[in-house]
């Protein structure tokens, strides 16, 4: 955006434990890219993943929710830790954290870090939720966002306390009034098994986003974006 590229929540792996990729990653799109900063939006694994920020061209600094700095720090990263309503430039962007309702521990049993998402102004407005549920905040951003990357799943059957899922994401919709709404969070990995198992496809979560949001925001477009697709923010 405005010339300065931003990356948010790398995993750049085939695996990560259980999960397996559906879609081969297209690492040309990436790897000669260099980046000017990565968003983190908070310490789970899978946006999180210390390998993958590894690979990235140039080691660009990262910006993380306050509390991730020092566990950044030890691997060499360059590190900006963020509350919400905390602003860092980057380039001719402005980068500001915002509130997220989600729990982000690196592990079950390792205490809560806190979980933000990211709002980036420039000549176009947006919003990356990270991983999050509703939250009263949300509502502070009616009428400010041209674009919302909104997750609407995870990778499993079913979704535990703090996300997304269609409906209360197109809930999102109605409360922060985008122009554009792009479902994230979905469809990307899945549990080794899984497509045999679970008999709902993959792919209906951002289906039913965009058909919840057709009847409770008809303002806003939905965009549906498959791995390796690009949405230019004209």
């Amino acid at each position: 955006m405005d010339g300065a590229r931003v990356l948010t929540d790398p995993l750049l792996v085939e695996r990560l434990g259980p999960l397996r990729r559906r879609v081969r990653l297209a690492r040309e799109a990436i790897e000669p890219l260099m980046l000017d900063a990565v968003l983190i939006s908070h310490a789970h694994h899978d946006h999180l993943h210390l390998p993958s920020l590894r690979q990235l061209v140039g080691r660009p600094p990262l910006i993380v929710p306050i509390g991730l700095g020092r566990l950044l720090a030890r691997h060499r990263f360059e590190v900006i830790e963020v509350a919400p309503g905390d602003s860092v430039t980057v380039g001719a962007l402005r980068v500001t954290a915002t509130p997220a309702l989600h729990h982000g521990g690196r592990g079950p049993l390792q205490r809560a870090h806190a979980a933000i998402g990211f709002r980036v102004d420039g000549s176009t407005r947006l919003y990356f939720a990270g991983d999050t549920d509703l939250f009263p905040a949300m509502s502070d951003l009616a009428g400010t966002i041209d674009v919302a990357l909104l997750p609407v799943w995870g990778w499993g059957p079913n979704l535990g306390p703090g996300h997304l899922d269609p409906r209360r994401a197109a809930e999102a919709v109605v409360r922060i009034g985008p122009r554009v709404a792009v479902p994230i969070h979905w469809g990307t990995f899945y549990p080794a098994g899984l497509s045999r198992l679970w008999p709902r496809p993959l792919e209906r979560p951002p289906l039913d986003f965009a058909a919840e949001v057709e009847r409770v925001a008809p303002a806003c477009a939905v965009r549906i974006l498959a791995p390796g697709d690009a949405l230019a923010l004209d």
